[in-house]
């Protein structure tokens, strides 16, 4: 029978720099362990149908398939999150963003915006931080409005609602204090969409047109039709279209534009005030 130290050498070859910590989110995954389990007791057996499950799941891993995935879950800001098909993968840079808004000066119930929610990452952050806010989180997916719903549901925070809206399309004339979003910014000749673990994700979260930027003017050009006066809006984007959004912003009529730099140094997240 196998052993927990022999299921874990088993997916020494995975892809990637982090072999050995994908084998074992993997192999927690199917025994139901802890990370602390696995090198407490390395001789234990582990039962049939556990080990075939992730033998199974490490071919998916080798096939490219992210681990988020294959497991269904990836945590963000200390959250566990249900994430799927439907939804782009919540990554690191993006608490960046979350930080940033946390340390605006905003009402103490401010109502706040998310655009392109996916699985609510941003939404979700925001509103477990600051419980008195009012969240509206929106995606043009169905299934990614689904996915966002059920784990705000989940982690219990009545703060948060989910719809479907194309952008702004869905929102009549509400007002907000702070507008997020991380939309797609790849350009669509981007060879990296065909590689690695975005091979997976949903490319309409990922491609946008005119080298990636058209959809962050569009949200840039329409925010202050949706913006209380002196609201803010933040944008991630891609490491090299800082520049490009900040003249976007500036060209709006936003002021106090600046650009804030990830935990790599990538300038990631830009944004601004709108006085109107």
């Amino acid at each position: 029978m196998a052993t927990v130290k022999s299921l874990l050498d088993a997916g020494s070859d995975l892809p990637g720099e982090s072999a050995l910590r994908d084998a074992e989110i993997l192999l927690c995954h199917c025994i139901d362990r802890t990370r602390t389990y696995l090198y407490t007791w390395p001789e234990e057996s582990v039962d049939a149908q556990a080990a075939a499950q992730y033998m199974g799941l490490l071919e998916r891993r080798r096939d490219g398939e992210p681990i988020a995935y294959i497991t269904g879950k990836r945590e963000f800001w200390s959250l566990e999150l249900a994430v799927n098909p439907h939804t782009l993968i919540p990554r690191p840079e993006t608490e960046t963003l979350v930080e940033w808004a946390l340390q605006l000066a905003l009402p103490a119930q401010a109502e706040v915006l998310d655009l392109g929610t996916g699985s609510g990452a941003i939404a979700l952050a925001l509103a477990s931080e600051r419980r008195a806010w009012t969240v509206h989180a929106v995606d043009n997916s169905e299934g990614a409005v689904a996915c966002a719903l059920s784990n705000a549901q989940r982690l219990a925070l009545a703060n948060v609602s989910c719809k479907r809206s194309d952008w702004f399309a869905a929102l009549g004339n509400q007002r907000y204090h702070l507008i997020v979003a991380n939309p797609p910014y790849v350009s669509p000749g981007d060879p990296h969409l065909a590689q690695g673990d975005l091979r997976f994700e949903p490319a309409s979260a990922l491609a946008a047109d005119n080298a990636g930027l058209a959809d962050l003017e569009h949200i840039v050009v329409k925010s202050p039709n949706y913006l209380q006066s002196n609201g803010w809006l933040l944008l991630e984007h891609g490491y090299d279209q800082a520049a490009a959004v900040e003249d976007m912003l500036s060209a709006r009529g936003f002021c106090d534009v600046s650009t804030r730099a990830d935990l790599a140094g990538q300038a990631r997240i830009t944004g601004g005030r709108y006085a109107g």
